[in-house]
């Protein structure tokens, strides 16, 4: 981001979205919407990114295909309940 513009909206990103947390994902352009340019930190700062990183570092990444990998699967753990 630079000067304050709000990072691009990509498609691909929303239709996961949409298809994984149909109507349950906060954001622009999502079912429920975040205040563009909002300075409050979302719980996904504080809950959502660690628990990726966690997992997702919890062995030592060999090299691109593997952190993608790890990436997708620590994706699929997250549950409608934790958002």
């Amino acid at each position: 981001m630079k000067a304050g513009a709000p990072p691009h909206l990509s498609y691909s990103v929303t239709d996961v979205l949409n298809e994984r947390f149909p109507d349950a994902w906060i954001g622009r352009g999502g079912p429920i919407p975040w205040p563009p340019r909002s300075p409050d930190p979302s719980p996904l700062d504080f809950f959502l990114w660690g628990y990726i990183k966690n997992i997702v570092y919890a062995e030592k990444i060999r090299n691109i295909q593997h952190l993608q990998d790890r990436i997708t699967s620590a994706t699929e753990t997250v549950t409608r309940d934790m958002i």
